[in-house]
């Protein structure tokens, strides 16, 4: 199954409000910008979640997605059990799907580094995008209302937003502690070979070939002088 159905999957079975349903499957199953003349130039498939700060990765747009969603939902689980609130599940499940959505649309190729970096021709932040198209495609109005929280950046005044917000927030810091680990990794190789292996292209190959986590796992389990040792079989000498 691909990323962009595992999405939608999720929308099917766990949103039961028809115009979110309807609205959230729409932009999935047409991810593009379609207020503007602008075209990406990389796919959502293989966007990373942020070109350093975390998921940055192939894929890790997707990877990010589907960890807010859990996270939001397992928190209003717990909200409403502890404060007896009835939270807008489905208003969660939605805004937390596509809150990231068109951070596909800020990246491009970076050949130096052999991952991504933002792309200077375009004009919109990620957000701003996606409250743009969702007006245009005439969206329910609470779910623009809470999309547009989900970052912080407005005033955290739904319930929905500020447990999307909280969500997002916590996977993005958890995920940024993993990938701190290979990076370390890759930054200690750059100085125990003298350059010869730069730390940030064996961190982008290394991450092309294995996911992020089976990678943090062998530091876990075997050291961290275990991990470079693979990392170094894998990418060779830059």
């Amino acid at each position: 199954m691909s990323g962009v159905d595992r999405l939608m999957n999720i929308a099917k079975t766990e949103i039961h409000d028809d115009s979110v349903k309807s609205t959230v499957l729409d932009v999935l199953q047409n991810p593009r910008i379609t207020f503007a003349d602008v075209e990406p130039k990389i796919s959502l498939e293989e966007s990373p979640a942020a070109p350093r700060a975390h998921h940055s990765y192939p894929g890790g747009l997707i990877d990010h997605t589907i960890g807010v969603t859990i996270l939001a939902k397992h928190f209003t689980n717990a909200f409403s059990e502890l404060y007896g609130y009835d939270v807008k599940r489905d208003y969660v499940i939605g805004a937390a799907l596509l809150h990231d959505l068109f951070k596909y649309y800020q990246y491009e190729y970076d050949e130096v580094t052999g991952g991504f970096r933002q792309r200077e021709d375009w004009y919109l932040q990620h957000d701003f995008a996606l409250i743009a198209e969702l007006s245009h495609r005439h969206a329910p109005e609470y779910l623009i209302r809470v999309c547009a929280e989900a970052h912080g950046f407005n005033v955290l005044a739904t319930p929905e937003g500020q447990i999307v917000h909280l969500a997002d927030s916590t996977d993005a810091k958890f995920a940024a502690k993993i990938q701190d680990i290979v990076y370390r990794a890759c930054i200690d190789l750059e100085r125990e070979t003298d350059g010869n292996i730069l730390a940030v292209k064996a961190y982008h190959a290394i991450v092309r070939r294995h996911p992020l986590y089976e990678l943090a796992r062998i530091a876990q389990r075997e050291g961290s002088k275990a991990l470079r040792e693979f990392i170094k079989r894998e990418v060779g000498v830059q």
